[in-house]
């Protein structure tokens, strides 16, 4: 009766965690869908021009980034949440401080958050340089091709494949890193956080490609991180798209000298 019990409450708390996750998920890419539209719907009535950036428009754009990379990163690391909730519980029967696991999706977020401050400054400085249409697509095809190379070179650095490996291994990674108590589960979130940045955020950057609000553009890219770093054979698939995306940023820069 007593196991029985357990595994009923256990099922419970994995179906809330799942819960929540999904819930995360869905309002920002509500957000994003509804931002979209209105950008959309903007751009139908009157000609787009250079936003002027005063601190609310910046702080606007902030929190855009931050819901973008919540809705795009928060499924990626549900299998990371899930083993992290099962350690907890085993830790919590022995007696051990440990923290509720949204502390540790906190964590992860916290560093996403820290990333869109640095593309919201990023996207700043390159509206100034007039490098961006008021779509937030960059209007320069060598900064177009820049970024694709990149992006494809750092496919192939020892900083990617030690960072993508850490991603790939979450029971690993939270056998190395286990802490107690709830800023030990906010600082477990934090360092599975920077792995994960590291993994990424080249990637990230093509948004300013493709479009910063092309909500397909970001979910290609979202589908792409995913598969690289949970299926079988996604580092392998990310070296392949890596040479796709080198060839496309050369393809760019013979277009921009023609």
């Amino acid at each position: 009766m007593a196991a029985t019990s357990e595994r009923s409450s256990v099922r419970f708390e994995t179906w809330i965690i799942i819960s929540v996750l999904v819930i995360i998920t869905a309002l920002s890419w509500l957000y994003l869908f509804d931002m979209a539209a209105e950008m959309s719907a903007g751009g139908m009535k009157m000609p787009m021009e250079i936003p002027v950036w005063t601190p609310r428009y910046f702080l606007l754009m902030f929190v855009m980034w931050s819901v973008m990379m919540a809705g795009m990163m928060t499924p990626i690391v549900s299998p990371t949440v899930l083993i992290y909730a099962a350690v907890a519980r085993k830790a919590a029967r022995q007696n051990s401080p440990v923290a509720p696991t949204l502390i540790f999706v906190f964590g992860y977020l916290f560093i996403w958050t820290v990333f869109s401050l640095g593309a919201t400054i990023a996207q700043f400085a390159l509206d100034q340089a007039a490098l961006l249409s008021p779509m937030m697509v960059s209007t320069s095809s060598w900064l177009g091709a820049s970024l694709l190379i990149a992006a494809g070179v750092y496919q192939f650095l020892p900083i990617k494949k030690k960072c993508l490996s850490r991603c790939r291994s979450p029971v690993d990674f939270i056998a190395r890193n286990w802490q107690k108590g709830h800023f030990g589960a906010f600082g477990m979130g934090i360092k599975h956080g920077v792995f994960c940045l590291g993994c990424c955020w080249v990637l990230m950057l093509l948004l300013f490609v493709g479009g910063v609000m092309n909500l397909l553009w970001i979910a290609l890219i979202a589908a792409f991180v995913l598969v690289e770093k949970l299926l079988p054979g996604g580092d392998t698939g990310g070296r392949i798209v890596g040479v796709l995306m080198i060839v496309s940023g050369i393809i760019f820069v013979l277009y921009a000298g023609t």
